[in-house]
């Protein structure tokens, strides 16, 4: 299942927010208000809990300086990669989109895609608060 955001145009330039985004506690800004929990656990790591959702735990995978970023799930009963895409349009503004991929069955991507198709587009629509 592969779901993808909008993008998002961001008033920061592509090295700021590479590096916000590479310090897990700034995810914690782009949460929607409906987060029950958000606790960092390590350097390149963090859990966040959604009202009514189970706790997920991500971990930082993977970083391409100044462009991409891959975030997984750190367990593997739902196995999922979240990459944030960015990309410099000039020196103070740069367009970031969020692309979710996972392999789910049938019946678990049916009941989720509704709430990740939502939890990826607030995480890009707050992008601004970092």
């Amino acid at each position: 299942m592969n779901i993808e955001s909008s993008k998002v145009n961001v008033q920061k330039n592509a090295s700021y927010l590479f590096e916000a985004l590479c310090n897990v506690t700034n995810f914690q800004k782009l949460m929607p208000d409906s987060i029950a929990k958000f606790e960092v656990t390590d350097a390149n790591s963090f859990i966040f809990g959604l009202k009514g959702m189970p706790e997920i735990k991500l971990r930082m995978k993977e970083k391409t300086v100044n462009s991409k970023i891959i975030l997984g799930a750190a367990s593997d009963k739902l196995p999922f990669i979240l990459t944030v895409d960015i990309e410099a349009v000039s020196d103070s503004s740069s367009v970031i989109q969020l692309v979710f991929e996972g392999e789910f069955n049938a019946m678990m991507a049916m009941m989720i895609k509704g709430p990740i198709t939502k939890f990826i587009e607030t995480l890009s629509e707050n992008m601004h608060k970092l």
